[in-house]
């Protein structure tokens, strides 16, 4: 099979009702208090895992030393892929977050991207770019003029375009034509489905990769919810992950590389989950976890190796 890595979507999440500070992270005393502290959230998800993908590159495009300092504070061999800045996809969000006009969006836009992201690249740390597209998105003329624009621009990468709505499933060969113009993948999602949420196989469209995530299936609280991220409180049972993994092992017999992210993040649920998928796919389960996540997630008991008391706590 090929290269099957799997991750979640972020790696920091700091405040909250579903912080992971104290359930994955086991957080210093300082930190905790608010004093700062030296523990690196990073480099602690490194031990566990060996992608990740990047979220706030959507809301901002990071600077490059930024990127820098990510590809240092991993080791060899770990993977980010990164979602595409908010202007090229989500052009209200844009406009409501800035202030700016998204419609004068161009290539400027494009290199200021590209050159955020090279150290990654440059550091051979760079997997995938995900563009997302809002669920208002539809399969019209405009659209698929603009991804075309969208997929030439960033086609020195690999590319994966997330569609949310029906439409774009339920004619589906254009679609494909679309993105195989372009070596494009098909981001594979599952979230709760409604009238109009697309329809998808799981199988890849593309020889090169795989990109599949996870948002969970809260559909109580997927579009009316107090706060974002109540939208991701969802913890996926082994059976309903059972047909991810089977979907994983068919498109590693496809493809040369695979990407699975968790993106039910809320307490960490997404990490609880990434675990028992590596576990599935019988890939090793490195690092040590805080008795306190066992504890909340006891499938994982006798899976995952436990932190010992006193590394809960800061030296002296």
């Amino acid at each position: 099979m090929s290269d099957i890595r799997i991750g979640t979507s972020g790696w920091s999440y700091p405040s909250g009702n579903g912080t992971w500070n104290g359930i994955f992270y086991p957080v210093p005393p300082g930190r905790r208090s608010g004093r700062g502290g030296a523990f690196d959230e990073l480099r602690y998800y490194a031990e566990h895992f060996d992608t990740v993908e990047i979220n706030s590159t959507f809301y901002g495009v990071p600077a490059p030393a930024t990127a820098r300092g990510w590809a240092e504070r991993t080791p060899p061999g770990f993977e980010f892929s990164l979602k595409l800045f908010q202007k090229f996809t989500h052009p209200g969000m844009f406009l409501k977050a800035t202030g700016k006009d998204p419609w004068n969006l161009g290539q400027d836009d494009v290199d200021e991207f590209r050159a955020a992201i090279d150290p990654l690249a440059s550091a051979g740390k760079l997997g995938a770019l995900l563009a997302q597209f809002p669920a208002s998105f539809k399969n019209e003329p405009d659209s698929r003029a603009y991804l075309a624009w969208l997929l030439e621009r960033f086609q020195d990468y690999p590319v994966a375009l997330e569609l949310r709505h029906r439409s774009w499933s339920d004619q589906p060969l254009e679609t494909l034509q679309l993105l195989a113009a372009f070596g494009a993948a098909w981001a594979q999602i599952d979230e709760p489905k409604f009238r109009l949420s697309i329809r998808q196989t799981l199988l890849p469209n593309v020889r090169t990769f795989y990109y599949l995530r996870l948002h969970g299936r809260n559909a109580a609280q997927w579009w009316g919810h107090d706060k974002s991220e109540d939208r991701y409180n969802y913890l996926y049972s082994a059976e309903e992950l059972h047909p991810f993994v089977e979907a994983a092992r068919e498109a590693s017999r496809e493809v040369k590389k695979a990407y699975l992210y968790a993106n039910n993040h809320f307490s960490a649920k997404s990490v609880a989950n990434a675990a028992i998928l590596k576990h599935d796919l019988g890939q090793p389960l490195p690092g040590k976890y805080p008795q306190e996540f066992v504890d909340r997630y006891p499938d994982l008991k006798g899976l995952v190796k436990v932190l010992p008391d006193p590394l809960l706590r800061t030296p002296s």
